[in-house]
């Protein structure tokens, strides 16, 4: 059992970069010297009372679903002079993948399957719970695989809505390759199914694309990749099946274009962890 969660995110703001390169050209009509003057006041006072709190580096962190005894969630800015800007899911990107990879070790290190874990601790988090044991009953969670094959399992709530995600993936010769990818969502009540279903299928080939090849690295202060011949995107032939679920709900609805991101890369990594024996606690993943 768990006695107690403690969670501290050290990252910059995207708000002080958002108001110095981007809101100029949104707003071009407004006095182009207002700008750089608060974007270097966010940077400057990082993070004190002169400027809000940016829940853009610690959101999906400090709401957790799972009823721990005790949790604990901080923050800390810290901005290395790299401009950082906004990306699908936000902080929930990041986040998802941190708190779901360390639920998963939770689960290991207490001797329980990571599925009943997660069901233990959302006992009076229905929809989180409900979608979880949706993706495990439509991905066949305890069913026999073929020879190579793993699966994870991850789930995560974003914008209002919940999202449960099951992978079936293989790794070769250093190799990794996503097979299936089972969505559950919740996302409140659904006007037009057709647009939620690609949504989540657009966020897992998003998220996956990360997982694999997103990586940017600086040079003399620069950044080496410039395009996409050397910052890959996923490909079509490695696409994996998709198989989206939609929840019945009557609740309010919710978003949908972003909520399937946050789990996919902890899902993902679960499986490689069965597949290697090594969990992965940095994107993209590398094989060695």
């Amino acid at each position: 059992e768990v006695e107690a969660w403690k969670h501290h995110v050290v990252g910059p703001g995207v708000m002080d970069w958002y108001i110095w390169d981007a809101a100029p050209a949104m707003f071009p009509s407004s006095p182009k010297f207002m700008f750089p003057m608060l974007g270097k006041m966010g940077l400057a006072t990082q993070g004190t009372p002169m400027t809000p709190a940016d829940r853009s580096a610690y959101e999906g962190a400090d709401d957790l679903e799972y009823e721990f005894k005790a949790q604990e969630i901080s923050y800390s800015k810290a901005d290395i002079g790299v401009p950082v800007g906004y990306w699908r899911a936000v902080g929930h990107s990041h986040n998802g993948f941190v708190t779901e990879t360390f639920v998963d070790a939770c689960a290991e290190k207490v001797g329980k399957d990571e599925l009943a874990f997660r069901l233990d601790l959302l006992k009076n988090q229905p929809r989180l719970a409900s979608v979880l044991k949706l993706a495990a009953e439509k991905g066949g969670w305890v069913a026999e695989r073929p020879q190579g094959r793993y699966v994870g399992i991850a789930a995560h709530k974003s914008f209002g809505s919940y999202v449960a995600e099951l992978v079936e993936l293989s790794v070769e010769s250093g190799q990794i390759r996503v097979h299936k990818v089972v969505c559950a969502v919740d996302c409140g009540q659904v006007v037009n199914p057709d647009i939620v279903k690609m949504q989540m299928e657009s966020c897992i080939v998003f998220g996956i694309t990360a997982a694999l090849h997103g990586e940017i690295e600086f040079v003399d202060g620069g950044a080496a990749q410039s395009n996409f011949h050397d910052y890959q995107m996923l490909r079509m032939n490695e696409c994996p099946e998709i198989d989206v679920h939609i929840v019945d709900s009557a609740e309010s609805p919710t978003g949908v274009g972003e909520p399937g991101l946050p789990p996919i890369a902890a899902a993902m990594g679960s499986a490689i962890y069965k597949a290697t024996g090594t969990r992965h606690t940095r994107l993209p993943f590398k094989i060695s």
